[in-house]
């Protein structure tokens, strides 16, 4: 029996948290040998990483739960609160990778046996990038942010590892103490502002920002496969909890109609806009009656209801499939 993309998404996300828990040992563990500030650096994120991760973990179990009278949209919503607070935490440790280097800068320290805290951090980037970019596809895959803002802070704390491997070797050849406290505050300035990247998109979400991707998505859709029926479409509105959509528009249709064609035109919009959507998506279509006025844009050529020719077509523009009223 095939897993549901909930079960996946879980799976994904406790092999995060398991391999994040190994490699804050063995980076811990380097520091312990090095007394490396770089290091140490590395090493503080790494319980970032793990914290988040259990949060991350939590927020998608609970995500997957049904809908049900007190959530009638589900629980998704839950990631996003989820993915804010892993933003935090990693702009915090920044911030307190950047205060060490700068204290470190003063009053360095001694380092010792740099090169096997060097192997042990080239390795532990190379899996948080398998792992990060692991987390991305398969986030996208199943629209799941938890698992993106996971991912992404994975390669961003790969990204810095590779800037601290190569510092690191720079200090093992000259022995320039001050380029361990420089490296902790380059690389604690780019991890903060990962983490004010990842808050940014998840407010956004939370307050219902317009997702225009999406839209412009359906308003391409609507126009490939456009009937002659559908006179005006507006109102089109999209709401994203986890990773199910609520897609609400107005079609407006043929005074004449009766419920039966009504019906059957909001359901081809429907399945139009469905195809797009690999995950769950309620789609509500509130049908309108036409006025005289859409005549010279009504697109019906045996319309005997008719009071003005045909003028011209009105394309269905994202910009007038959201508008709130129509005309």
């Amino acid at each position: 029996m095939n897993a549901t993309p909930d079960k996946i998404k879980q799976r994904v996300q406790t092999l995060v948290v398991a391999c994040g828990i190994i490699l804050m040992t063995g980076k811990f563990t380097a520091y312990f040998l090095t007394n490396s500030v770089g290091i140490l650096t590395d090493a503080m994120e790494s319980i970032v990483n793990v914290a988040a991760g259990l949060i991350s973990l939590y927020a998608i179990r609970k995500a997957a739960k049904p809908k049900d009278e007190d959530h009638p949209f589900g629980h998704g919503k839950i990631e996003l609160i989820s993915a804010s607070i892993e933003g935090i935490l990693i702009f915090m440790a920044g911030g307190l990778i950047v205060y060490e280097g700068i204290q470190r800068l003063f009053a360095p320290s001694v380092i010792e046996k740099l090169d096997v805290g060097i192997i042990v951090i080239a390795v532990a980037g190379l899996v948080n990038y398998i792992l990060g970019w692991y987390s991305i596809r398969q986030g996208r895959k199943y629209d799941s942010i938890a698992l993106v803002a996971g991912g992404k802070h994975l390669q961003s704390d790969t990204y810095s590892t590779i800037g601290l491997v190569a510092g690191l070797v720079i200090l093992y050849f000259t022995g320039l103490a001050w380029i361990d406290s420089a490296l902790a505050i380059v690389f604690g300035g780019i991890i903060a502002f990962t983490g004010i990247g990842i808050l940014r998109k998840t407010i956004n979400n939370l307050i219902d920002t317009a997702d225009v991707e999406t839209l412009e998505k359906i308003a391409v859709s609507i126009s490939e496969n456009r009937k002659t029926d559908w006179i005006d479409i507006h109102n089109l509105k999209v709401l994203k909890y986890g990773s199910d959509y609520f897609i609400d528009c107005d079609l407006t249709l043929p005074w004449y109609y009766n419920i039966s064609e009504g019906h059957q035109s909001c359901e081809e919009l429907r399945i139009c806009i469905l195809n797009l959507f690999p995950q769950d998506a309620l789609i509500s279509i509130h049908s309108d009656s036409c006025l005289e006025k859409y005549c010279p844009v009504c697109q019906i050529k045996d319309c005997k209801y008719r009071k003005e020719p045909f003028s011209k077509t009105v394309p269905f523009t994202l910009d007038k499939l959201i508008m709130a009223e129509d005309g």
